[in-house]
């Protein structure tokens, strides 16, 4: 990783590392912008060096790799000095070529050289565009405030005299860290409003090892995420979080803030906390939800009691919805599960055998009473499956039968009104339908039958079929009517895994009504990838008692050769007959350089979001910028 320095003639004195060069060429070491394609480098007419100051005059300075013809962009300048004291690399007179092209002059600007791991500066600007929010530009600096601390404002301009004032802070301590990022948007007008306004955000987290002994963990954990406009997470989402950034909340509709604490012992497991949910699609004090406190406790009791397990599980919250609804639990469960038992025919075999205690107390709630309740529920699992396998020279396949009988003679709570899916992946599991105060009610019988085809060279190429169903001995009107498991024969759930070769992927979910005769979900994720073409489509359907989603979506790619790709993009809503969005990106790539046109066109309506047509331009010069530019309406219908 040294860099390599050329001069057709120089005069160098070795005791101080003093020069003066002509035709001077220096080679940067290709990994210092982190991509092993690069070639930085910068060419000068001549050069000096003295006290630890590097000039270069008349110098150009790329970093894209070698080609026959002009590099894809350079920047060339009067003068290009390099501080290596300072570590800073500036330029006099600068102009920015692409293809040969001058395209923006500098008289004067600087940057970190590339040695910097952290030092205060200027860091890569953008220029973006957005339908609702117009052109702006993006001019970041960063500001080293200690060995531990720092701090990067990010200033964004708009061309319709709006600005955000973002800001970003981190600090790592020895046992703690926090990132903390918030804005000031001042003049920001909503279509739904005559005014201009001024809009914010924080989010936050920050977490700490307590360092407790005897425990193997013992962390504090704090998070926050407000803004004060419904749609921010959507309007600003080019402009507000960076895609990588760990803050960025993972669904613009919904905000979650808590404060967590967490132990963790080779005797037991401890975590409570307090939570507040907010859902941005809904009006007023209903939007919020407060879980005010929360715990959950875990603790094997002994893991050889009669030839199984003990475990003790106990949880507990107090709920605020809706305002005023208010639901108080406490539950402990006692698990005993055996270890399992092989038969001389092979059948693999085990039993199981759970209790619950549930205290609740309710407010305005159909749920649970007002007064305290105090109920105990019990329910016993008994599984068994005959794993049959055979193994060739290529393949390993596996044939696996399986049943497991339930028995619950206590009552359950009314959960019928509540969305729950089955799949082949949780029929199996005691807690199927996902309930933690109640155990799935009356006597149950649940057949399947897995088969499974693996590459023995290789584990992750592989085919898989799996289907279940249950049987019920009476019909249960407390079980979620959408699971399908309170009719006495369930829908019949399948799904299928095809994962043998490269050129195709399939994974494919359904479920069958218990007439088989109709079905009431379809869930396809395809991809196929041949050469230069992939093309992925993901397709849900649900009917009857299911659900009433019917959707498609499809991603198609084409790369021309390593350098240029077309890709597109759309969704169908088929229960509206509505397409939502389209998406055209054709790029162009090489090891400095990616441009791009993007066009994109919406269809649907969410408060300040309307339905839009754009055709956008972006450029990239690795490391320097990113510049995104809308065509203006009128050049977009003539080119239509």
């Amino acid at each position: 990783k040294s860099d390599k320095i050329f001069f057709s003639n120089a005069i160098i004195n070795f005791e101080n590392n003093e020069l003066i060069g002509k035709d001077t060429k220096i080679e940067i070491h290709q990994e210092v912008f982190g991509k092993k394609n690069n070639k930085p480098r910068l060419y000068g007419v001549s050069s000096s060096s003295f006290n630890n100051i590097t000039t270069v005059n008349k110098g150009v300075f790329t970093s894209c790799g070698d080609t026959d013809s002009c590099p894809p962009w350079s920047i060339s300048a009067e003068k290009i000095i390099h501080d290596k004291n300072k570590k800073i690399i500036s330029y006099n007179n600068a102009l920015l070529r692409i293809y040969d092209k001058p395209i923006i002059y500098f008289p004067k600007f600087f940057h970190p050289d590339p040695s910097v791991d952290r030092q205060s500066g200027l860091l890569k600007p953008q220029i973006n565009s957005s339908n609702v929010l117009g052109e702006s530009i993006y001019l970041p600096y960063f500001h080293v405030i200690s060995e531990n601390k720092d701090f990067t404002f990010r200033p964004t301009l708009f061309d319709s005299n709006m600005q955000m004032f973002r800001n970003e802070y981190r600090q790592i301590n020895l046992n703690s860290s926090l990132v903390a990022d918030f804005s000031l948007t001042k003049g920001y007008k909503s279509s739904s409003s005559a005014n201009k306004n001024s809009i914010s955000h924080l989010f936050a987290k920050f977490k700490s090892d307590l360092n407790f002994k005897n425990y193997n963990k013992s962390d504090l954990f704090l998070s926050i995420q407000k803004v004060s406009n419904d749609t921010y997470l959507k309007v600003f989402d080019t402009n507000l979080i960076d895609t990588e950034s760990e803050l960025k909340p993972n669904d613009k509709n919904n905000l979650t803030s808590e404060i967590k604490f967490e132990l963790d012992h080779d005797d037991f497991n401890f975590a409570t906390g307090l939570q507040a949910f907010e859902n941005l699609q809904l009006q007023n004090s209903d939007r919020y939800q407060y879980v005010l406190p929360h715990y959950d406790f875990n603790k094997t009791l002994n893991d050889n009691f009669f030839n199984g397990s003990l475990e003790l599980r106990s949880s507990g919250d107090n709920n605020l919805r809706n305002t005023n609804n208010l639901e108080t639990r406490v539950i402990n469960d006692l698990e005993y599960k055996s270890n399992n038992l092989i038969s001389n025919l092979g059948f693999l075999n085990n039993y199981n055998i759970y209790f619950k205690n549930l205290g609740t107390l309710g407010k305005n709630t159909n749920k649970y009473k007002s007064s305290p309740q105090m109920e105990l529920m019990n329910i016993v699992e008994l599984n068994s499956s005959l794993p049959l396998k055979k193994i060739t020279n290529e393949y390993s396949d596996l044939l696996t039968p399986k049943l497991s009988l339930r028995i619950n003679p206590s009552d359950m709570k009314n959960h019928s009104n509540s969305d729950r899916k089955v799949t082949t992946d949780n029929i199996f599991d005691i807690n199927r339908l996902g309930l933690s105060d109640s155990f799935e009610s009356g006597k149950s019988l649940t057949l399947g039958i897995e088969y499974k085809r693996e590459k023995l060279k290789d584990i992750n190429k592989f085919f898989e079929f799996k289907l279940a169903s249950s049987f019920r001995e009476h019909e249960d009107n407390f079980i979620p009517t959408t699971s399908s498991l309170n009719k006495k024969n369930s829908n019949l759930f399948g799904s299928i895994t095809n994962n043998l070769n490269e050129y195709l992927v399939l994974d494919y979910d359904f479920i069958l009504d218990n007439n088989y005769d109709k079905f009431e979900y379809n869930s396809v994720n395809a991809t196929l990838n041949v050469k230069n073409f992939k093309t992925n489509f993901n397709f849900i359907e649900e009917n009857g008692f299911t659900g009433d989603t019917n959707f498609l979506e499809n991603t198609t790619s084409y790369d021309f050769n390593e350098k240029n790709t077309i890709l597109f993009k759309t969704r169908r809503n088929r229960k509206l007959n509505l397409t939502e969005y389209y998406d055209l990106v054709y790029e162009y790539q090489n090891d400095c350089l990616v441009a791009s046109i993007k066009y994109n066109k919406t269809y649907y309506n969410d408060r300040e979001l309307k339905p839009t047509e754009n055709l956008f331009f972006s450029i990239t010069l690795f490391p320097l910028t990113t510049y995104e530019h809308s065509v203006d309406r009128e050049s977009f219908d003539r080119l239509r």
